[in-house]
């Protein structure tokens, strides 16, 4: 069965070309082909998760390797985290292939559109199944840039914009994540994830590993926050979440709910890597991730409270989630032997926000595609009388406000009793760190917010839709008249399907969510679990606190402060500052003004430092015997030349043009033009960069001669 770990990852490459060739010549065919694609690959991750489940599968879990690329070769690994994800992240792109026929009805560029699909579909597989940096590396480029076409869809000048943002996010992230990469292979001479296992604490001899060298807890450090940083850029972790704001209101929402859904996982893939294998129990990593956290999941919920564009408040959404999985990783590092909740909370809190997120961004594209607008005061009532559209809607947000009986629930009371457990231990003496129990307790009110935060700005969305009239009754009496019409019945199916999971998995969190969690806790070396009751009163309480609160924020924040009436009209305001985007306060500013004037007035100082460093060497230790200027006046040519022309001249004046006295010394002529040619020669030979131009050519006849 290895072989099928390899199809899963090239299968969806080798289809998106086949689908290309046939989007020229019958759209309707493509369009089927890759619903079979998706389809295909759904079904054999799904037979690997089910045979790992039933037992059918070495205990090591399978193993695959592609050899000879680039000397590394390219290693797939299957265990239970693996194919859960997997299986995830498959069963996304299904549905949203799916949908993708209705809603790219009237789209340019479709056949485009169904290219990078496939291609990112296998990219981001290969990412999952990966089993060393190297191979998640290849494809975790390789899923940016084909992932990148999606933003950039429909060409218009914000799309454009936000694609490079995305692009620029990605590029740098990569290429730092490629530095850590590099160090990481420098230190210990192996990129195998199995082999770098708590690699911070202890170091293993059989790497070439000496614990007494001098700076290698530091090197090893620097190789972490390197590849962290390429990781955090993916997943949204703040400052480097600037392009989710930006790319998911202008990408299509089929498109929108795989980049929120599953992209941002891959980056969390890396980060679960690097605090479940090299840091693997280390709790100054963990303090560093749980900060990192709190910060992504306040900023989200704080930029998603005040947007008022539906695609953006998923967007921002987005980015606190990944802060609420962030913050059960760090706890995860911070209670070493005793992190069950924690690093199960984390885990089922990825899968809860992916499956929500393509509910949600799914049923934002219904409105999308009817509307052709994601303003709330445009799209106002539109779900009004489309019971079907409340239903999926309502279950995402259920979900993703934590409400019991529904999966973000589950995930979110495991990650606060984590934080709850460790208060107790620090309270206890049981263990120590860089946390007091009041911090934490600090801390945990701040994830009791933010839950009410999320809570708040769901409900702000589902009123807008699904409640409130719009204020043009005009309008409102066309969207009522859409309600058997707004989706055919394949979108229906889909969105129905994806939403269907949500409830299931809240009402049955012993025998659903437990499952999920033991399948893929093993990855994040987790062997035991522990039993909870989540329907308990000591459970329920953080869940309720965040509804009160968030009851509270939507009523006196939402009502009173972000809304406003005009002639009987309600309006919903705008009031976050612009100065508040980072992206056009800092990041452009600094990249696209400060840094290139730094970078050209330091170039232009060693520039003429080394002409200086140059002038000097001449007129000291290289002494030259004769300058150009102390040349001789020409040459013998020069001199024959001159005569000649000079000769031809006069006789030409003194017969046809005796009107016409010019008498032009060309030999002094030609012996200037000489001199010259002479200077510029004699300068190029002296200057540096003639040197590295020799350099260069040499090198790459060495090279060549290597190779041939």
């Amino acid at each position: 069965m290895s072989f099928l770990l390899a199809f899963s990852v090239f299968f969806p490459m080798a289809a998106a070309v086949i689908s290309y060739l046939l989007g020229r010549y019958q759209k309707n065919i493509r369009d089927y082909f890759a619903d079979a694609v998706t389809v295909i690959t759904f079904a054999v991750l799904l037979f690997l998760a089910v045979n790992y489940l039933t037992g059918k599968m070495p205990e090591e879990g399978l193993v695959c390797t592609v050899p000879y690329v680039c000397g590394f070769g390219l290693h797939f690994k299957l265990d239970g985290f693996r194919a859960l994800y997997g299986t995830i992240a498959s069963f996304m792109w299904m549905m949203t292939t799916l949908f993708s026929k209705e809603y790219f009805a009237h789209y340019r560029n479709r056949n485009r559109y169904y290219l990078f699909l496939l291609l990112t579909l296998g990219a981001t597989i290969g990412v999952f199944l990966s089993a060393d940096f190297y191979t998640t590396f290849i494809f975790f480029e390789m899923m940016s840039f084909t992932s990148y076409v999606w933003v950039a869809h429909d060409e218009k000048k914000e799309s454009l914009r936000a694609a490079g943002t995305y692009l620029a996010v990605a590029v740098i992230g990569g290429l730092v994540m490629l530095m850590g990469i590099f160090l990481l292979y420098s230190i210990t001479g192996t990129l195998m994830f199995e082999e770098l296992i708590g690699l911070s604490g202890k170091y293993d001899l059989s790497l070439n590993v000496d614990a007494s060298a001098p700076g290698a807890v530091r090197k090893l450090w620097a190789a972490g926050i390197c590849m962290l940083f390429g990781f955090g850029a993916k997943a949204g972790a703040f400052p480097l979440h600037i392009w989710l704001p930006k790319a998911h209101p202008v990408a299509p929402a089929p498109a929108s709910a795989l980049l929120s859904g599953i992209l941002t996982k891959a980056g969390m893939y890396g980060i679960l890597i690097l605090s479940s294998y090299l840091f693997l129990g280390n709790s100054a990593w963990g303090s560093m991730i749980l900060i990192i956290g709190v910060c992504t999941m306040v900023v989200g919920a704080v930029l998603a409270l005040f947007s008022v564009d539906l695609k953006r408040t998923l967007a921002c959404s987005s980015v606190s989630q990944i802060g609420f999985i962030l913050v059960g990783v760090g706890m995860a590092g911070l209670l070493a032997e005793e992190n069950a909740l924690a690093v199960r909370g984390a885990l089922l809190h990825m899968v809860n926000h992916s499956l929500i997120k393509l509910a949600l961004f799914m049923a934002a594209g219904v409105v999308f595609m009817n509307v052709h607008k994601l303003n709330l005061n445009d799209i106002k009532g539109f779900g009004r009388k489309k019971p079907l559209l409340n239903y999926i809607f309502l279950m995402g947000a259920l979900g993703i406000g934590g409400i019991p009986l529904w999966n973000g629930y589950v995930s979110k009371t495991l990650i606060h009793e984590s934080i709850v457990e460790y208060i107790e231990l620090l309270k206890e003496g049981a263990v120590s760190g860089m946390f007091s129990a009041g911090m934490m307790k600090g801390i945990e009110w701040i994830f009791l917010i933010s839950g009410g935060l999320t809570a708040a700005y769901m409900t702000k969305l589902y009123v807008v839709l699904f409640v409130e009239k719009n204020n043009d009754a005009a309008l409102q009496e066309k969207y009522d008249s859409l309600k058997g019409t707004y989706m055919n019945k394949v979108s229906a199916f889909a969105l129905t399907v994806s939403a269907a999971l949500l409830p299931v998995m809240g009402f049955f969190p012993g025998k659903v969510m437990n499952m999920l969690a033991d399948m893929g806790q093993g990855f994040m070396q987790l062997e035991e679990s522990k039993e909870v009751a989540y329907f308990s009163l000591s459970n329920l309480k953080g869940g309720l606190i965040s509804i009160v609160i968030g009851a509270v924020i939507y009523l006196v924040v939402v009502r009173l402060w972000l809304m406003k009436k005009e002639d009987g009209k309600t309006v919903y305001l705008n009031r976050w500052n612009p100065y508040l985007d980072l992206e056009n306060t800092i990041y452009r500013p600094i990249l696209l003004q400060f840094l290139p004037f730094v970078c050209g007035v330091v170039c232009r100082i060693l520039d003429s430092l080394v002409d200086a460093v140059v002038v000097a060497l001449r007129k000291t230790i290289y002494r030259d015997s004769k300058l150009p200027h102390e040349l001789e006046e020409g040459t013998a040519v020069t001199h024959m030349l001159g005569c000649f022309v000079n000769t031809l001249e006069r006789a030409a004046n003194a017969t046809i043009f005796k009107k016409n006295n010019r008498n032009v010394d060309y030999e002094h002529k030609y012996a200037l033009v000489h001199e010259e040619l002479t200077e510029d020669k004699i300068l190029i030979r002296r200057s540096l960069s003639f040197g590295l131009l020799l350099f260069c050519v040499g090198l790459i006849i060495t090279v060549l001669y290597l190779l041939l």
